[in-house]
């Protein structure tokens, strides 16, 4: 058990991206009545992988519910690289389009980092783009990756404090984990405000029982690596916060299949002192950040 005696808070992301979209709809409903037309979002999805189809069908349904025109482009996964970036050229050029994601992973024979880079950075509501992850980097306002806008809204709306503590992230990927830790370490003061934490950014080569000591002081642990159980109870401080990013499919013993996080929920549960599920966590209140960053590229674009 936690340090008063009961399992952890349940950080309902579920909840909190009702919430954000419901303001968004409002807010969005206004801004279309004032400038006769409502913000667009097109997605590039290249394939059939059925997580991807999923991923996609949830983004347009949320771009129908807050009042977003959306779409999808769908391209053989035999495409070529020179013609799915032609295809985000041509995005780029249409200006009834406000903004555009290509949803990845794309197939090995594309450079993901090259097809990021071909998106127009105004219309980057993925926050993947060079421009965007170096303005990131200077904490300039520019369009930030929507899963480490989660984490954020997950953090304040639940009243986690990040000033001086001490923060943990396991994984260094450059979509989450590496943009996650500059927001969180840096100063608050800056144009894009920094979260003030001492963080940790732990990987792949982190020998685990150093891992566990790093964990083991950590005010706030947050995973996205991909690995199963990854983080178990005795690897957790009494009363942390534990933000579960990873998404992994396993089959059950009845052969059906079940999603869950890195985090060994159920026990890890008896001793933090808040928890984000999987499913229901952080990956609803991402997709709330793409609507948020459509609107935010919309409103923008009139002011070129």
């Amino acid at each position: 058990m936690s340090a008063n005696g009961q399992s952890a808070l349940l950080i309902d992301g579920k909840k909190i991206a009702e919430d954000i979209q419901n303001k968004l709809r409002d807010d969005i409903k206004t801004w279309s009545e004032l400038h006769k037309r409502k913000p667009t979002l097109v997605a590039v999805l290249v394939g059939e992988d059925p997580a991807s189809c999923k991923y996609i069908e949830k983004k347009m349904q949320a771009a129908e519910y807050v009042g977003i025109d959306s779409r999808t482009e769908k391209l053989h996964e035999s495409v070529t690289e020179d013609e799915l970036i032609t295809k985000v050229v041509e995005l780029n050029k249409d200006e009834s389009v406000d903004g555009i994601l290509v949803q990845l992973p794309v197939p090995q024979h594309i450079s993901e980092r090259n097809v990021c880079n071909a998106v127009d950075p105004t219309k980057d509501v993925d926050g993947f783009h060079i421009m965007n992850v170096g303005k990131l980097s200077l904490n300039m306002m520019t369009f930030v990756p929507c899963t480490v806008l989660a984490v954020i809204e997950l953090l304040a709306r639940t009243g986690i404090e990040t000033f001086g503590k001490n923060v943990v992230i396991c994984g260094r990927s450059k979509n989450i984990g590496l943009p996650l830790s500059m927001l969180l370490h840096s100063d608050a003061r800056y144009e894009l405000p920094g979260h003030e934490a001492t963080v940790t950014l732990c990987h792949r080569h982190t020998p685990p029982e150093q891992l566990k000591v790093f964990t083991k002081t950590a005010d706030i642990i947050i995973s996205a690596t991909g690995v199963v159980g990854l983080i178990k109870a005795d690897m957790v401080k009494e009363g942390a916060c534990v933000i579960d990013v990873g998404i992994n499919r396993i089959k059950t013993q009845e052969g059906k299949v079940k999603l869950v996080g890195d985090v060994d929920f159920s026990a890890v549960r008896e001793v933090a002192g808040h928890i984000t599920p999987v499913p229901g966590g952080v990956g609803p209140v991402t997709v709330a950040m793409l609507m948020k960053n459509t609107f935010q590229a919309a409103m923008d674009r009139l002011k070129q």
